[in-house]
């Protein structure tokens, strides 16, 4: 196979195209491009003839040869693979038979480990293999540059496909509606399934909205909404998706974002709207390589009715115990509103 006769799309071809030409070049039981996400080594593309490993497959990263080699622990090329310490070690090696190893990092432009071109083989390999590392390394460096272009795309395409569904929005709000959200979802999903990037979804649900309305009037409940709204889109970034999704429902996908930052962003809003003493629910869910975003929507409204059944039970313990007495007077607080106050 001639690489250079080729037209890549995308990184994936141009992924499949390169482990097909190092496989009848070197052969080797087993080639992978993959991605390192926090503690998973996700398998985007393979290359295999020997071991059954597929494409969307999930491993620890940090038991991996590949994962040691990032940290010059052992070589690049290893044609007896057991003769290294560190891999002999990897908790891999007890599970998969490897007697040779090759692996180089796929490194955005910004110096990022995005994940690695890697095999491995039940055989030990001749010592003239190493001769092969300049070449699978120059291969590395062009996914890699290809791979800063496409995720380039990318982000021109979200900002595209929000300005091209901006008729899809809730009147009341501005945000994006249910189909608005749902095309946008989708979009994504099939960015996700080709590189396996961390997505986030949040369920935000306004507490007692229809308590507000019967009481105080629609016009103070679709004012709380507006105010939802506000400190929803005031609280992410400008490329991240905020719809309401419902009466009293609302949702927020975040591209490339951790834990820490979902955190973050959910203890941002919750302040937010304690200030304007609006009660409301929040759950969040990852995206996982074994999941969809759909899936992964349908687990964060779990998480969000979660938090608002623990949330009722101790609000509920609270008024169920005795006022006290000694001097001051019962439910008068000098720290203003609270996500557990009622939205008056």
């Amino acid at each position: 196979m001639e690489l250079t006769s080729t037209r890549f799309a995308d990184f994936h071809s141009a992924s499949s195209a390169v482990m097909k030409f190092l496989y009848d070049r070197i052969g080797f039981g087993l080639w992978m491009v993959t991605r390192t996400e926090g503690e998973d080594w996700i398998v985007l593309l393979s290359e295999d003839h020997q071991y059954g490993v597929e494409r969307g497959d999930v491993f620890c990263w940090l038991d991996s040869y590949c994962s040691r080699m990032v940290r010059g622990l052992g070589p690049r090329v290893a044609p007896k693979s057991a003769g290294i310490p560190a891999y002999a070690a990897a908790p891999i090696s007890q599970e998969v038979d490897i007697e040779a190893y090759i692996g180089v990092p796929i490194v955005l432009d910004d110096g990022t480990l995005f994940g690695t071109l890697c095999a491995i083989d039940p055989k030990p390999q001749p010592p003239q293999l190493t001769e092969e590392l300049p070449l699978i390394e120059l291969l590395a460096n062009l996914l890699g540059k290809i791979l800063d272009s496409e995720l380039s795309a990318h982000s021109h395409s979200r900002k595209a496909e929000q300005a091209e569904l901006e008729s899809m929005t809730d009147q009341l709000t501005g945000l994006f509606n249910r189909r608005g959200w749902e095309k946008l979802l989708l979009a994504e999903e099939q960015r996700c399934m080709m590189l396996a990037h961390p997505v986030c979804v949040f369920c935000i649900d306004v507490d007692e909205l229809k308590q507000i309305n019967d009481t105080l009037g629609h016009t103070h409940g679709d004012t709380c909404l507006v105010h939802v709204a506000n400190v929803l889109r005031d609280s992410v970034r400008d490329t991240d998706v905020v719809a309401r999704i419902g009466g009293d429902e609302f949702a927020i996908m975040l591209v490339d974002c951790d834990t820490e930052g979902a955190e973050a962003i959910k203890a941002r809003v919750a302040a937010e709207l304690a200030l304007r003493s609006i009660s409301a629910s929040v759950g969040y869910s990852f995206r996982r390589p074994a999941m969809t975003l759909d899936q992964s929507m349908m687990e964060a409204d779990a998480n969000m009715y979660a938090e608002k059944r623990h949330r009722k039970k101790c609000a509920d313990h609270r008024r169920s115990k005795p006022a006290i007495t000694n001097g001051s007077q019962s439910g008068n607080s000098e720290n203003g509103p609270t996500l557990d106050s009622d939205p008056t």
